[in-house]
């Protein structure tokens, strides 16, 4: 009898352990499930248009965010100021509205004055994807000291290509610039000071109309918007003479970036650079394939312009970066060294890329 008791008891227990072994099973299964099925959804804006470079960009990043998180990651995208704008973006990331925001930083040139560099010397004479990877890795570079960026996490950055005049009359000469009004996007306006043009500053979106109506003799963009703006049916001029350059920075509030999964978290570093590099060389084809289009559809005329003439626009335009350079060493950034950084990379990624 004490021995069927012994045996009942044993019997009960292993019954006990295996129900509890298939409770813990069960629960875990639960719990992977409910992990795996967690979906993580970013809010991603910028200001201009969805057929806009970089709104490209952004369909492009949201595309192989979701396929390299297997799914785990879905990106919002609102395009065309639908959920912020030029003139609130940054701060809209830092207060919540948008989880990350693209927006060009020479519209806020006293929030960025280092990375701004990039954009506002002029006469640097390269295509997007080399501009784009030299910015990028110079963010890299320089990033411990720029305490504006404290407080973010740059996605990525890129450029367009540098702005070239695209006017309703011809501009072959220094002389030819006299008097002209000139649309040309946020601080870059000494450039068109130094070559005796007014700088007339207004949103790419409102340039058609100001053209149409006269307001402005033309603008300094890069080269897509003669097909993309349909800017090509009144600026029937490109005067061929690179001068400076619109940065685009996506960035996430550092709050945000550090709520992420660390394996979330690589895949973004793992595509910030590639990001670069993608819009560069998107960039650059649209760019060859608008000018064909302007060319052939609207009879736009390349203007270059002979060495002499050059030389004498370059004279020009170097006081100008001068200035900036000391005037950005006083308030003690260090722009020289960032300059000659800055063309040591030109170089180099422009010798990769031939």
């Amino acid at each position: 009898m004490k021995k069927s008791t012994q045996v009942g008891a044993l019997t009960a227990l292993i019954a006990l352990m295996t129900l509890v072994g298939c409770s813990d099973a069960q629960e875990e299964v639960v719990d992977e499930t409910s992990e795996d099925a967690q979906v993580i959804t970013l809010s991603y804006a910028f200001f201009a248009p969805a057929q806009s470079f970089p709104a490209i960009q952004m369909k492009h990043w949201a595309k192989e965010l979701n396929e390299r998180t297997d799914g785990r990651v879905e990106v919002d995208l609102y395009p065309g100021g639908s959920l912020l704008t030029a003139s609130n973006m940054y701060d809209g990331v830092l207060n919540g509205v948008a989880d990350i925001g693209l927006s060009a930083t020479s519209y806020e040139p006293g929030r960025f004055p280092l990375i701004n560099l990039a954009g506002s010397l002029t006469g640097q004479d390269v295509n997007s994807e080399v501009a784009s990877r030299v910015t990028y890795q110079l963010i890299q570079e320089f990033g411990d000291q720029m305490p504006e960026l404290e407080e973010f996490k740059v996605i990525t950055a890129f450029t367009s290509e540098p702005a070239y005049f695209q006017t309703i009359e011809p501009i072959h000469q220094l002389e030819d610039l006299n008097g002209l009004e000139i649309r040309i996007s946020g601080d870059n306006s000494r450039a068109l000071d130094a070559l005796g043009v007014t700088a007339v500053g207004m949103s790419q979106a409102d340039a058609g109309e100001a053209l149409q109506s006269g307001i402005i003799d033309g603008y300094a963009a890069s080269r897509e918007v003669l097909m993309d703006m349909q800017f090509a049916r009144l600026a029937k001029y490109v005067t061929d003479y690179p001068l400076t350059n619109t940065i685009f920075a996506a960035l996430m509030s550092r709050e945000k970036w550090e709520a992420l999964p660390d394996d979330i978290q690589a895949v973004i570093e793992e595509l910030a650079p590639e990001m670069a590099t993608f819009t560069g060389q998107y960039l650059d084809e649209h760019i060859q394939r608008s000018l064909e289009w302007a060319q052939q559809e609207e009879a736009v005329e390349v203007i270059a312009l002979d060495d002499d003439e050059a030389s004498r626009w370059d004279d020009q335009l170097a006081p100008v970066n001068e200035a900036i350079l000391s005037g950005a060493e006083q308030q003690g950034l260090p722009a020289y060294a960032f300059a000659e950084r800055m063309s040591e990379l030109i170089k180099e990624f422009r010798t990769e890329a031939e």
